[in-house]
């Protein structure tokens, strides 16, 4: 398949027919990789960002009280020299 190269002021760009973001799986998203392999430019799925969902998950597992403590509350003998 070839696509032809256009002006976009001092840049240029391309339209990308909707079959081919749909089988690299892409379509329905506002950004992407990019980067040049071998001579090729090459576009993919951003990757997710560090511990993205924790939060959400975290809270599912409070909501069914799943987050209790595994070996519960316990203290240091020398807990109560300390200034905190």
């Amino acid at each position: 398949m070839e696509v032809t190269i256009r002006n976009i002021g001092n840049s240029k760009g391309v339209v990308l027919p909707k079959p081919l973001l749909i089988q690299a799986g892409l379509e329905g998203l506002a950004t992407a990789s990019i980067e040049v392999e071998n001579g090729a430019i090459v576009l993919r799925k951003p990757a997710k960002a560090v511990r993205a969902g924790w939060s959400e998950a975290a809270a599912a597992v409070a909501a069914h009280g799943d987050d209790s403590l595994l070996m519960g509350e316990f203290g240091n003998a020398q807990d109560a020299e300390l200034d905190w």
